[in-house]
């Protein structure tokens, strides 16, 4: 039985994964001058960086829930936070070419 503790400590953790792959989303919609690489970088980077912080947090640290099945860890932990990371990303933030940047020098 899972604590309360426990409980909302998962969902601190499922905000992390959200703000990082909202993050690294933004990032690489800056950095690339592609579509394309935006899209396949967030499709392979983004759940590879997910995967790491969910091994590290339910492992050495124990935080968090059984969810029973990896395919439930996978969907919850990796698949949710980055579809809403870059729903976010995309929908709700000013794209990258809107942004006036001064002249270097």
């Amino acid at each position: 039985m899972a604590t309360i503790l426990d409980v909302f400590l998962f969902l601190v953790v499922l905000g992390l994964h959200t703000l990082i792959a909202a993050v690294m989303t933004r990032f690489l919609r800056i950095r690339l001058d592609t579509t394309w690489g935006t899209a396949i970088y967030v499709a392979f980077l983004v759940p590879v960086a997910l995967w790491i912080s969910t091994l590290v947090v339910s492992g050495p640290f124990g935080i968090g829930i059984d969810l029973g099945t990896p395919a439930a860890v996978f969907t919850v932990m990796i698949l949710l936070p980055t579809a809403l990371g870059v729903a976010i990303d995309v929908l709700y933030v000013v794209p990258p070419d809107e942004y006036e940047l001064p002249e270097s020098a």
